[in-house]
């Protein structure tokens, strides 16, 4: 055999290895959970709480955590949490929706806290569209909000795009996660072996509520270039705001982030008569010429 045979051979044999360990460890890539034991206690200072669990089709468990506002409810806030630890650590942020009088609900997917059951991505999407549905047993859908943080944010624009909720919300949103996987493993036919794409812009194409979103200039992770993408996907529905200097996991330590939370939960939708605006007043470009 020819000896650059034999190193097309052995590459081409590293090649298959590598993408077959990145098929079958990816859930080990991507998702960090806390497991937590059955009988652990939330608690949160300050925090009017509740525990739900919601048993599945297939048997598994969904362990959910409801925070009550002090003052009359305005709706429902669905939190897609990221890819790590528990609702345990992401309770603290349900805070900035109670203090607007909103209910939020937070559930930990399968695997994640006290989650139980198998996961996959259609298996996770099915799980959220059953909270969904709980959630319309208690209200109307035109008080409910979807936040999808990172990870979540995926989810919540599935979500979005076959119901009808009030807002969607995302922060620090990929374009998909193929393409954020692709920064760090170029070569590799991820189109073929990623098990969780989740195409974040297909889905938003079909989303007919406002969609905010939310994401930090120094964001490393997921680059800030991607919501500017993922804006034009739906632009008549989108609005996007921006961070100056906000990262992946720090933009609740921005006032500007809590401000634009609030301008998002407690402004209605305006409609403007662009007929009495300059939207078809056009620059020109050509030099006026001199009266003779």
């Amino acid at each position: 055999m020819p000896y650059w045979l034999s190193i097309v051979l052995v590459v081409f044999v590293i090649y298959v290895a590598i993408s077959v360990a990145l098929y079958y460890l990816q859930d080990y890539m991507l998702f960090k959970p806390e497991k937590l034991p059955a009988d652990f206690q939330f608690d949160y200072e300050n925090q009017i709480t509740m525990e739900y669990n919601l048993e599945t089709r297939d048997g598994a468990v969904i362990n959910g955590l409801r925070f009550f506002p002090k003052g009359e409810s305005k709706g429902v806030v669905i939190y897609l949490k990221g890819n790590s630890k528990s609702i345990k650590g992401w309770g603290k942020f349900a805070v900035d929706f109670t203090r607007h009088d909103y209910n939020v609900l937070m559930v930990d997917y399968r695997g994640f806290g006290k989650s139980t059951g198998r996961r996959s991505q259609k298996a996770i999407q099915r799980d959220l569209q059953e909270v969904y549905n709980k959630v319309k047993e208690m209200t109307t859908e035109n008080r409910i909000i979807l936040y999808g943080r990172s990870l979540g944010s995926g989810f919540a624009a599935k979500l979005a795009s076959i119901n009808d909720p009030k807002l969607l919300i995302l922060d620090a949103p990929y374009y998909s996660l193929t393409k954020v996987t692709a920064r760090y493993a170029p070569f590799m036919p991820l189109s073929l072996l990623m098990k969780y794409p989740l195409p974040t812009y297909k889905w938003l194409r079909y989303v007919r509520c406002p969609i905010h979103i939310i994401h930090g200039t120094h964001d490393k992770l997921i680059p800030y270039k991607t919501s500017i993408k993922l804006s034009q996907v739906n632009p008549k529905q989108t609005t996007l705001h921006t961070v100056i200097g906000g990262g992946h996991k720090n933009l609740n330590n921005f006032e500007s982030y809590h401000l634009m939370l609030d301008d998002i939960l407690n402004s209605e939708p305006k409609t403007i008569d662009l007929q009495n605006t300059s939207i078809n007043v056009i620059h020109s470009s050509k030099p006026t010429k001199k009266a003779t």
